[in-house]
């Protein structure tokens, strides 16, 4: 049977992994411990964490939680998550796996009352489990995440398929275009400059996590997966897209642009680039958008995946009764 542990530290976490969840051994940037301890450093730090881990004859799967109060407990997660999922180590098969989270599952029915849990991309294990350790447990789709899968192709056979319209306005913008546009694979404070200075001139609000993004763009720096690209004008930028590349999947993680350029499109021509260099360039076989459902990024992806948000309620406690219910018939009416 599946032993189980807790932590409330991402220190203790870290010692307890000894690298079996960094770069080298996980592929997936939001799988990784220093993204977790990243995101909870700069956009949790007031929220305690709830780490736990079961393990079965070498096998492991941890579950990254904030305990939002003594009962409640969420993902790990930030809207700059493109998915979230227990992370499993040791290789486990389907039936480890499966005894693994029904060991978290029975841990977490002893001691909270709820949880939920997004953005998940593959919901149907954890909440197969869920219901098997005795949870009510509810998944609901939530948004997706736009994807292109390149298959070898190369960047003018991609740009081919695009939607007429679209290729009609880059060719129209760049003819004659005044803007440079550039990538960079390492960040300088002078680029970090340029970078708040087009965010704050943008048709964002205002950025609550740049001293996030910053730190995540100097750690990817240092990987050589950054791609921070500009569109300028006469010196000064006026669009910006923060992407990394690794392992063959290129990230698309934030763009901004000047508002007083939006007639000249320095962020569509810039996208153009950067969509060049992945494909031709880092020659990457998937490019991710990132979460939301933006209408202009269908233009640009072929392919939609749906997102979920689990909610689980524990029946023993009668306080989950209400809100089980009223998610229940949210669920069915969509």
């Amino acid at each position: 049977m599946p032993t189980t542990r807790e932590y409330h530290s991402l220190a203790q976490v870290r010692d307890a992994l000894h690298g079996r969840l960094d770069r080298e051994a996980v592929p997936c940037l939001f799988g990784r411990y220093d993204w977790f301890d990243l995101l909870h450093r700069h956009c949790f730090a007031d929220v305690p964490v709830r780490v736990i881990l079961t393990e079965e004859r070498g096998a492991q799967a941890w579950l990254f939680l904030l305990r939002r109060d003594d009962r409640h407990m969420s993902a790990l997660a930030h809207w700059y998550s493109f998915n979230w999922s227990p992370q499993f180590v040791g290789d486990p098969d389907a039936g480890q796996r499966a005894r693994l989270l029904d060991g978290l599952g029975s841990h977490l029915l002893r001691t909270t009352s709820q949880i939920d849990l997004y953005p998940v991309e593959t919901s149907a294990e954890l909440l197969a489990s869920l219901r098997r350790t005795g949870w009510f447990a509810l998944s609901r789709p939530m948004g997706g995440r736009y994807l292109l899968r390149v298959e070898g192709r190369d960047f003018a056979t991609y740009w081919a398929s695009r939607p007429g319209r679209l290729r009609t306005l880059v060719k129209r913008r760049a003819r004659g275009s005044r803007y440079d546009l550039s990538i960079s694979d390492r960040l300088t404070d002078d680029l970090w400059r340029d970078y708040v200075d087009v965010h704050g001139r943008s048709w964002k609000q205002p950025e609550p996590g740049l001293n996030f993004l910053r730190a995540l763009a100097e750690r990817e720096s240092e990987a050589g997966t950054l791609r921070l690209g500009f569109a300028r004008d006469k010196g000064r930028a006026v669009a910006t897209q923060l992407w990394t590349v690794e392992k063959d999947v290129a990230l698309i993680h934030k763009l901004s642009h000047d508002r007083a350029h939006d007639a000249g499109s320095p962020g569509t021509l810039l996208s153009h680039a950067m969509f060049a260099q992945a494909i031709d360039g880092d020659q990457v076989a998937v490019i991710d958008y990132g979460t939301g459902d933006n209408a202009y990024k269908a233009d640009w992806m072929e392919e939609r995946a749906p997102l979920h948000r689990i909610d689980a309620f524990n029946p023993r406690h009668a306080s989950c009764w209400l809100p089980a219910a009223r998610t229940a018939i949210s669920a069915l009416v969509g």
